[in-house]
Formats: structure tokens, C-alpha cells, sequence
């Protein structure tokens, strides 16, 4: 082939070669004005959870251990037991306590009784005696002597003072029962305040799961003598974990609340796309919440594009499906093109489930008080 033919089929395949790159330029600039510029995306994102710490409410020792890392407890499922036996006298102590404070309002109820029969007693011999002091005094003169008149009077003085020593008395007595019945004695009440103290403290004795979840971060050993508020395992929600994306302050423009996002993730690759939305951004750069914040005013001043987290929740079921764990790391990205969500979030979530409580203890406490009011005479309320 001649030079000039050379020529000519290298100038055709250079004008397709450059047809197909402007053909590609007008591809992708189509393609990005009308659909990719609406995509925010990054790959600084990791999934984020509650981690609920368990911790030994009281000083004990632990006796038995019913879950390991990695294992999946539910809520209320028992996981660490420890000694009772210092908590079962305890319990036993307010018991008898209980009884012997119920007794005791008995006996003042009892005590009132006997004052209230003095008092009558003792104001029929005051009225006996001023009419015996009365009688002497109209007698006709001389027919009593003084002598029997002064006695008359002392008579009249003695069951004077015996009216206000049975009077004093009973209003003694009826300054710690009166208004009341014995199950709502202030005594009572207090010595069952210490009972259902003692039964909280004996449930706590067996440490359960506060929610559903996966056990990590055992520290605990049998046989250990631990204090109260030492960190013993956590509890990971799985089924209630998030991913916080880091965006740059410059792909914010038109983020807003609820807008939908995929999320992709190293542990199942491309091939499973997780769906959420926006359920908040930060308040602040990373920067601003750092333990040494950058002091920007003095010094020479470079700026540097900060990031802002970004919460986005994930849809439940496919969690549930493709569990994910606390810390791998994901890409995400944010469809922006609906703007009409607000910048900030108004509503409070509902976090994860409420935690178990001492309220199965204090039930057993109130079951141990109606019994021992029964048996020690005590009204039920």
C-alpha cells in the first residue's frame, strides 16, 4: 500500500477514534446532567450501634455464666448469676423486720384501746369526785367537818390529774396511728420500703439480657468477685444498627431529611444493596467535636473540606436478612433529587426497645408484704 493510502486509513481511524471519544463525552455529560449530578456519594462511611453495656449492680461473686461472645441472647434471657446467699438474709432480716414493725403498730393500736378506757375511767371518778367536793360544800354548817372537805377537794385534784395522764397518754399513742390502719402505718411503710429493697437486690443477683442482641466484649469469669458498676459483657442490637456517612460540607447543598440512599458493603460486595434514608445530618464537623479542636485563628491558615456525618437509617429486613456488624465499612449513596424534606429533623426517634427492670422483683416484694400482713394481723389494702 502506498504512502498516501497509509495516509487516508490512518486519518478514518483517527476521525472515529475521535467521533467515539466526543460521542462518549456527550454520553457521560448527558448522562450526568440528567441523572448523576442528583447522586451524592462516599465511601468514609461505617455502620454504626447500641452498645449496651451490662454491669453488676451490686458487689458479688459470679457463680454461673450462660452466654459467650458471638452467641444471640433475647430479651430477658439469663445471663450471669451471681452469689444470693448475702441477699437471701438480707431479704429474710426485712422480712422479720416487717412482722415485728406490724407488731409493734398492733400494739399501739392496742395501747390507744387501754388509754381510752382509762380516760373514761378516770373522768367518771373526776365527776364522782366534784360532786362528792360539791355536796360537802351546800351541807348545812357544821354538819361536815373541814377537815372532810379539804379531803373532798384533793379527791377532786387526784382525778384531775389522772384525766390528763390517761389523756396524754392516749394522744401519745394516737400521734403514730392516728389517720391510719396498719398496712399504711408510716412504720410499716418504711419497714417494707426496706423489704422491697432487699428483693431488688436479690433479683438483681441474676443478670439478665436488657434487650435483643449479640454478646460481646465478655470480661467475666466464674468465681470472680466483681463490684457495683463493673462492666461485664455487652449486649450489640443487630437488628437496630445505622451507617454514619462522612460527606463533604460541599455534596450537602441539597441533602435533605428522608431522602432515600444504597448502601453497599465490603462483607457482601456489590451484589446486595441495602435501602435507607436520611434520618439526620451532624451537628457539627468531625473537627469541631474533636478532642483538640484545630485553633484556625492564629498561624498560617490552610483551608482543609470538612465532613459531616450523615445518619441514615437502613430498612429492617434486609438487615434482618443480611446482618451487618458495628464498624465495617460501606459506601453510600444519596439521591437528592427531592429537596422538599427539611435540613433538621423535628421528631424524636424511638431508639431501640426499652430495656428490662427491677419491676419483677418488686412484684415478688409486694407479694411477700401482703403475706406477712395476713399472717401478722395487718389489714390488706
Amino acid at each position: 500500500m502506498s504512502d498516501e493510502g497509509r495516509n487516508g486509513a490512518r486519518r478514518l481511524w483517527l476521525t472515529v477514534l475521535g467521533a467515539v471519544v466526543v460521542a462518549g463525552g456527550l454520553a457521560y455529560g448527558l448522562y450526568w446532567f440528567l441523572f448523576d449530578r442528583y447522586f451524592v456519594s462516599t465511601d468514609d462511611a461505617y455502620v454504626g450501634g447500641n452498645v449496651v453495656t451490662i454491669t453488676s449492680r451490686e458487689p458479688a461473686t459470679v457463680m454461673a455464666l450462660h452466654a459467650d461472645n458471638t452467641q444471640t441472647v433475647h430479651q430477658g434471657q439469663l445471663l450471669i448469676e451471681m452469689d444470693p446467699a448475702t441477699a437471701q438474709v438480707n431479704l429474710q432480716a426485712a422480712e422479720a423486720n416487717l412482722a415485728r414493725v406490724i407488731r409493734q403498730v398492733r400494739g399501739e393500736y392496742s395501747k390507744a384501746d387501754s388509754f381510752r378506757a382509762q380516760l373514761s375511767q378516770s373522768q367518771v371518778a373526776l365527776a364522782q369526785a366534784r360532786e362528792d367536793y360539791s355536796r360537802r360544800l351546800s351541807a348545812e354548817p357544821g354538819a361536815v367537818s373541814r377537815e372532810e372537805i379539804a379531803h373532798a377537794q384533793q379527791a377532786v385534784q387526784a382525778a384531775a390529774a389522772n384525766t390528763s395522764a390517761a389523756q396524754g397518754g392516749l394522744d401519745q399513742t394516737l400521734s403514730s396511728i392516728q389517720g391510719t390502719d396498719i398496712a399504711h402505718n408510716p412504720d410499716v411503710l418504711a419497714a417494707e420500703a426496706q423489704l422491697r429493697n432487699a428483693a431488688i437486690i436479690l433479683g438483681h443477683m441474676r443478670v439478665v439480657a436488657p434487650v435483643d442482641g449479640v454478646i460481646a466484649q465478655r470480661t467475666v469469669q466464674v468465681g470472680q468477685q466483681v463490684a457495683a458498676g463493673l462492666p461485664l459483657m455487652a449486649v450489640v442490637p443487630l437488628y437496630a444498627v445505622w451507617v454514619d456517612a462522612n460527606f463533604k460540607e460541599g455534596q450537602l447543598e441539597r441533602m435533605r431529611v428522608n431522602q432515600p440512599v444504597k448502601v453497599t458493603t465490603d462483607i457482601y460486595g456489590r451484589s446486595v444493596v441495602f435501602h435507607g434514608k436520611v434520618e439526620g445530618l451532624g451537628a457539627g464537623s468531625g473537627s469541631a467535636f474533636a478532642l483538640l479542636p484545630p485553633q484556625n485563628a492564629s498561624g498560617n491558615w490552610i483551608k482543609i473540606v470538612q465532613r459531616v456525618p450523615v445518619r441514615i437509617a437502613l430498612d429492617p429486613k434486609e438487615l434482618a436478612d443480611h446482618p451487618l456488624r458495628i464498624g465495617l465499612s460501606v459506601a453510600a449513596s444519596i439521591d437528592v433529587r427531592d429537596t422538599s424534606g427539611p435540613l433538621v429533623t423535628s421528631s424524636i426517634g424511638p431508639g431501640i426497645t426499652r430495656a428490662l427492670t427491677g419491676e419483677d422483683s418488686t412484684a415478688a416484694a409486694d407479694a411477700i408484704i401482703a403475706r406477712i400482713l395476713r399472717e401478722n394481723g395487718g389489714a390488706a389494702r
